[in-house]
């Protein structure tokens, strides 16, 4: 049995502009990539406070599929289970191949001390992983702005002019609802602003063809397949380096069969994935699909 209390070899934290790592309460061995049969374990990004009542905390988390030619459905329960609480706390239940950094978030009660923890268990091929959620000092992160240089996530919406969404805060509560019927194409729109500033971990350079925005839609959750037919669809619009830019993204997407789905964006700025080594700026959301047939 492997247990991997909190994936350190592939996700950094960073607070303040200063990369940590946590220490992991058990040692384990990195288990190599595979193309198919490995392992998946959860990452803890780190927590963060609310901007407007810093007492109200939440947890970002995100995953390592160590499979490159495998995606993997792991429904909700003993084998994908979030404790205390759960083992439903809104994690996903499709894991892509590879890391993907910081794909929901869980808020936090008030009440949970440094000597209080919920683990994520996951049970795949196998292989059982299991990784701790702490508020440790040393865990904090800043998703919604890079100090360096006033760096912040991308402002997005389903709507024209629905609410806006801002910053790795994917939560099923917070998920708009869509009607789809089986193998018909459903359109699904983002409107999106951005500042156009650009943070490197590394301080590498921008490249010269790197994109303001990129998006990357996934299924989240649900039975069946779906397919998009862009996955990364390209972001249209205006862009000025001054005024940032405005915009909108379309895909269309089909389900294979009837059920509840639940679908993931991620939309990165000029910092790319995982926010180029610093834990901003990104944004994400889910949206709920009812498919009949």
């Amino acid at each position: 049995m492997i247990r991997v209390p909190f994936l350190c070899a592939v996700g950094l934290l960073v607070a303040g502009g200063v990369l940590l790592c946590a220490q992991p309460e058990q040692t384990a061995i990195p288990q190599p990539r595979r193309q198919f049969g490995a392992s998946v374990t959860g990452a803890f990004e780190g927590w963060f406070p609310s901007e407007t009542d810093q007492t109200a905390r939440t947890f970002l988390i995100g995953y390592f599929n160590r499979n490159t030619q495998e995606d993997l459905d792991i429904p909700i329960g003993p084998n994908n289970r979030i404790e205390p609480g759960g083992p439903d706390m809104g994690q996903p239940t499709h894991f892509l191949p590879g890391r993907k950094f910081g794909m929901f978030a869980i808020p936090v009660p008030k009440d949970l001390t440094t000597k209080d923890k919920y683990t994520w268990t996951l049970f795949v091929n196998g292989q059982y992983t299991t990784i701790p959620l702490r508020v440790y000092p040393d865990y904090v992160i800043s998703p919604f702005s890079e100090i360096s240089v006033g760096n912040t996530p991308p402002v997005i919406r389903f709507e024209e002019n629905g609410a806006p969404l801002q910053g790795p805060i994917a939560m099923l509560s917070k998920a708009p609802s869509r009607q789809a019927k089986v193998s018909t194409p459903l359109p699904l729109t983002l409107w999106i602003t951005d500042d156009m500033k650009f943070t490197s971990g590394t301080g590498a350079p921008r490249a010269a063809n790197r994109q303001p925005v990129t998006l990357l839609w996934s299924k989240y959750r649900g039975t069946g397949t779906v397919k998009f037919d862009k996955a990364n669809p390209p972001a249209e619009g205006t862009a000025n380096e001054s005024q940032g830019f405005n915009g909108k993204a379309t895909t269309n997407v089909t389900f294979s069969e009837p059920g509840d789905y639940v679908l993931h964006v991620q939309v990165n700025d000029y910092s790319g994935d995982g926010g180029g080594g610093f834990q901003c700026c990104w944004t994400t959301g889910l949206v709920k699909v009812s498919v009949s047939q």
